[in-house]
């Protein structure tokens, strides 16, 4: 299986650099199903997943 990672998302260069300083190298699982949806469309998305998972940056890099 092949690693997805922050640049695969379709996030801009600079979140990617930010994202990169930060230290995170690969998104987590519910960030690969969010990000590049919230960047592609205007759909709301409802997500569960346990504390720690990365939500809050699945649903804030797409907002920034």
């Amino acid at each position: 299986m092949d690693t997805v990672s922050f640049e695969d998302l379709g996030l801009n260069e600079k979140l990617l650099e930010a994202v990169k300083n930060k230290g995170f190298l690969v998104p987590s699982p519910i960030q690969v199903l969010t990000i590049p949806r919230l960047l592609e469309s205007d759909s709301n998305i409802i997500a569960k997943a346990r504390t720690g998972t990365g939500k809050t940056a699945a649903f804030a890099l797409p907002l920034v």
